[in-house]
């Protein structure tokens, strides 16, 4: 059967009408450009091998990779937009490793952003009449049907059939031109939204060479592309994975528990190397979805393949929160979202959005909670060094060196011996049914010392992580991690504090700052009393502002702010 006529990109334009940035038939230079039948390539919708026509590649698709476009639109019944969002959604997914993406159904690709071209310049969209109108334009095949034995000229019926060809040919010509005017007014936007992007970036720019003695950040509550970046490098990933307290935990309680992830659907909320996706996988998971907006995923993807478990497991590149998942609900959602303090880096926004639009009614969060510890520090050696140092240095006074010495959240790992109380727990983060909201919060805390001290030189706070292999299951507020196992009950536990070995979260310091003012020595079993905010910094949503109130019984009070950047 001949091919169907091809129909020109330009073919429905008129002179009237605006020019095209698309169409360079009038451009200067051009006129000895070869015709652009010839010029146009078909890339396959699952690899990056080039076809001189839209019917070699079909038929390349349906031998190679057992995929029929054209069964697959007649069962489906698409018509051109539908066509056109399947070719985007499957070169979509094959982008963002699922290198044979199952079509069930069009709810995989009713969204309306699949009518964006996924290929840049993809000449299949431009010849879809080849695939939806196959018959269009063909010389018609002798089906036995009678003629004129004089004239042979066909029946009424064999003309009937023609001119409903030369119809669906004449429809699909105009929801081509559609189309193409959808993809320029797209393509203007864009362009539109770059400059706008370059504008803003310049201004930035130069307002950050007129502080160039801060350090300003000018990046806001959007543009988190930089925390993105800093985990596309390998040393982040090698200093997690060397932290042994942390993914030890997850290890064991994956493979202790592989009754609980066996034939399950797992959803790993920023990946990272994969190595949480490998462990599910290899405990049963029937199929792993890993999903990370950082370069890494491209290793993940091979660390995956490596070992063999590409069938089982999807990497997926992008923000959770825009990724289309190849599932409608998965039955266990494992992260490791934890940051600094624990709220560093909001990555737990991300984790919770997953869990209510993904995870079933009765389905786990791994970790499933979380408790945050505050005590008093006495450090007296530090304040000499770090502090007190900048006082006399070589006889020479340096106060500036001062200058907002306080203002930021140190991460440091103490001694128990220089915590001067017995830690309390200020907050429980439930993973089954913490909302957002909860993550800005002032929780009150008291304390009794446990030991005479000079001063009150700040404070410590660190978290304790458990894993419980029910969702039933809970953790009183004050429960320790380093006791949690001892005291026989089920599941793993770590902790971030003092009280157990050393992650690479460490504790959180925060430095009282006096001022000029002396701070009072304090005696064992004196009461204090306070409370601790945490906010997301205003113009950063990454960032982290922790508020530290408190009281000494009759002695001194307090009020302090503290930053992570």
């Amino acid at each position: 059967m001949a091919s169907a006529h091809r129909i020109s990109p330009a073919s429905t334009s008129s002179d009237s009408e605006p020019s095209d940035p698309l169409d360079l038939r009038d451009e200067e230079g051009w006129e000895d450009a070869e015709p652009e039948e010839d010029n146009e390539r078909i890339v396959c919708l699952f690899s990056d091998e080039i076809f001189p026509d839209v019917p070699s590649m079909i038929r390349h698709c349906k031998n190679k990779f057992d995929f029929d476009f054209n069964k697959v639109q007649k069962e489906l019944a698409l018509d051109f937009y539908g066509a056109v969002k399947l070719i985007n959604y499957i070169r979509s997914e094959v982008k963002a490793g699922n290198s044979v993406p199952t079509v069930l159904s069009r709810q995989s690709f009713e969204d309306e952003k699949y009518l964006q071209p996924a290929l840049e310049d993809d000449a299949l969209l431009f010849n879809l009449d080849e695939i939806l109108g196959r018959n269009a334009g063909d010389e018609p095949e002798d089906d036995g049907q009678s003629r004129d034995p004089i004239t042979g000229s066909a029946n009424e019926d064999t003309l009937t059939g023609v001119n409903e060809l030369k119809e669906e040919l004449q429809r699909l010509q105009t929801q081509f031109s559609d189309y193409r005017q959808a993809v320029k007014k797209t393509l203007d936007e864009s362009l539109d939204a770059k400059d706008a992007s370059l504008a803003e970036q310049s201004f930035s720019t130069a307002t950050s060479r007129k502080g160039q003695h801060k350090n300003v950040k000018d990046e806001t509550k959007e543009d988190d592309s930089h925390y993105f970046v800093s985990y596309s490098y390998n040393d982040i990933h090698e200093t997690m994975l060397k932290d042994t307290v942390r993914t030890d935990a997850y290890r064991d309680f994956i493979y202790d528990n592989k009754n609980i992830f066996k034939g399950k659907v797992v959803l790993d909320v920023g990946c990272g190397t994969g190595i949480l996706s490998m462990f599910c996988a290899r405990a049963g998971a029937r199929k792993v979805i890993a999903v990370d907006n950082s370069d890494i995923i491209d290793k993940a993807r091979e660390n995956v393949f490596e070992n063999g478990l590409g069938e089982t497991i999807t990497c997926l590149r992008g923000k959770i929160e825009e990724v289309a998942l190849p599932v409608q609900q998965v039955d266990i959602i494992v992260s490791e979202w934890m940051g600094y303090c624990l709220l560093y880096e909001a990555m737990l926004d991300s984790v919770l959005w997953a869990r209510d639009h993904y995870l079933a009614p009765n389905g786990l969060m791994v970790p499933s909670h979380i408790n945050l510890h505050v005590a008093p520090l006495t450090d007296s050696d530090y304040i000499t060094d770090h502090i007190s140092f900048w006082n006399s240095v070589y006889g020479f006074k340096m106060s500036s060196m001062l200058a907002n010495i306080y203002d930021d959240v140190l991460i440091r790992h103490l001694a128990p011996n220089l915590l001067a109380s017995a830690p309390t727990a200020f907050n429980q983060l439930p993973l089954h049914s913490v909302t957002t909201d909860d993550l800005t919060f002032t929780k009150p805390f008291s304390v009794e010392l446990n030991q005479d001290i000079e001063s009150l030189d700040g404070w410590v706070i660190w978290f304790d992580t458990f894993f419980l292999p029910s969702r039933e299951d809970s953790v009183p507020v004050g429960a320790r991690a380093e006791e949690w196992v001892k005291q026989g009950h089920k599941g793993v536990a770590f902790t971030t504090g003092p009280g157990g070995p050393e992650t690479h979260w460490r504790q959180g310091v925060l430095l009282n700052n006096y001022g000029k003012k002396r701070p009072e020595p304090l005696s064992k079993g004196q009461v204090i009393d306070g409370e601790v905010g945490y906010k997301k910094h205003e113009d950063n949503a990454r960032e982290l502002d922790i508020e530290i109130s408190w009281s000494v019984r009759g002695v001194e009070s307090g009020k302090q702010r503290w930053f992570m950047r």
